[in-house]
């Protein structure tokens, strides 16, 4: 072979080894930066910061693994912290400059500020939120800003032990028409107590948002329709928190609770508790329950019926980064099937109005109780827990008031108005 044959040679391999190289280029590293030759998605990485109660982490893997092969482009990174310890890393992320993409959220008002506004990525604001039960939209819009996505919704209420009611002989209500006035259900426990051989009639969760539970059912709130003053000590609140002491002078709901550490859940656990009032969560957690059967019945009401609205909620951030395809994960998940699947298979309640009757596994009728609550539920409540600029304020002093109350030391009376004038001082430090 002479030496022009074989510069012809060379120099066609060169050729094909430039182009081989250039074709892997385009294919690899490169469209992780930007577009491919053939036009491909840039493939990004959305962090998902979530805490779990329950089996749900689980139910949003799955979730996550059908978004992922529905969108190859995409990576959902699902970021796990404890609860208690979202709010200091969520903090951490943002001051450092890296925002995750999305969050899962319960105090939506603590981040409204560093919260993606979804409006101008859903279209109309109107249709994206209709699609949502009216009483928890103070949670998720502020400031005429849809700062983020409900994903399920919670529901103060009352589970209660069947096996003490039936030795009793008591009925509880079975429709929403027939349900029990506070009388008629202190009436009821203390027969559930006397002839069912129930050691307690009542528990109750240590904590203020399901004690306004009571207050809201009163006819009471903790601020005022308008946002601008505390409303906590009107004749309603104080009339509800005498109810509750009475409840704990006479031995209906054991001190124990709100007056020491003893866990509400093992007392009814024990079989020796006529009621709990707790939410709808404690059906996945009472699911195992075998020494007794237990069920969901109607709240009792005094001026109207209501609950506590609560529940969770996605929030993208500013300055991720990924905001589009971050808000099409979002519409993915609170979408009618996707939704549907999410609250079903976790034993939640779903957010949409179109999701009110899900084909649960377990406590359908449970569930639906627990929703017709929710139907009939005073827009006070969710106007005080939307308000997370002001209720981290006061709420541990109403808890520590409530308890002095309790113990006597201290009137219904004086205990509210003491908290009236924190509710008034965090008003009036935050219109500053």
């Amino acid at each position: 072979m002479n030496k022009k044959m074989k510069s012809t040679i060379m120099s066609v391999v060169a050729a094909a080894l430039a182009f081989s190289l250039t074709a892997c280029a385009g294919s690899g590293a490169g469209s992780e930066a930007g577009k491919n030759n053939a036009g491909a998605k840039k493939a990004v990485t959305l962090d998902y910061l979530w805490f779990t109660d329950g089996i749900e982490g689980d139910v949003m893997k799955g979730i996550i693994a059908d978004y992922e092969k529905q969108n190859p482009s995409v990576k959902i990174n699902l970021v796990e912290v404890a609860f208690k310890d979202l709010t200091t890393k969520l903090k951490t992320m943002i001051s450092g400059g890296k925002p995750p993409a999305l969050a899962r959220m319960t105090d939506t008002g603590v981040f409204a500020n560093q919260a993606l506004d979804l409006t101008p990525y859903v279209g109309s604001a109107d249709s994206f939120t209709s699609q949502f039960i009216d009483s928890i939209k103070p949670y998720y819009v502020m400031d005429n800003k849809i700062i983020a996505a409900p994903m399920d919704v919670t529901a103060n209420g009352i589970l209660y032990n069947k096996t003490l009611f039936a030795k009793a002989g008591v009925k509880v209500p079975t429709s929403k028409d027939n349900v029990w006035t506070w009388d008629e259900f202190t009436a009821a426990l203390k027969q559930v107590v006397d002839k069912g051989g129930a050691k307690y009639g009542l528990v109750w969760d240590f904590t203020p948002h399901r004690w306004s539970t009571m207050l809201y059912q009163f006819g009471g709130s903790m601020i005022s329709a308008g946002g601008k003053k505390a409303a906590i000590n009107s004749p309603e609140g104080v009339q509800a928190l005498d109810y509750f002491v009475k409840l704990h002078k006479d031995g209906l709901i054991p001190q124990s609770i709100w007056l020491g550490s003893e866990n509400p859940n093992n007392l009814f656990r024990s079989g020796t508790v006529a009621v709990h009032m707790a939410g709808n969560w404690m059906l996945s957690n009472y699911k195992d329950i075998n020494n007794f059967e237990w069920g969901v019945t109607y709240m009792p009401k005094q001026k109207i019926r209501s609950s506590v609205p609560g529940g969770k909620y996605v929030m993208a951030f500013k300055g991720s980064g990924v905001e589009k395809e971050t808000v099409d994960f979002i519409k993915y998940l609170t979408s009618k099937e996707v939704n549907a699947k999410f609250n079903k298979e976790s034993l939640f309640i779903s957010p949409r109005k179109d999701n009110a009757k899900l084909d649960y596994a377990f406590g359908k009728e449970m569930f639906e109780v627990f929703a017709d609550e929710l139907a009939n539920t005073t827009p006070l409540a969710a106007g005080d827990w939307s308000r997370q600029d002001i209720v981290p304020k006061f709420s541990t002093d109403l808890k520590n008031n409530i308890v002095d109350a309790i113990a006597g030391k201290t009137t219904s009376k004086d205990a509210l108005d003491k908290t009236a004038k924190v509710i008034d001082k965090a008003i009036a430090d935050q219109a500053k």
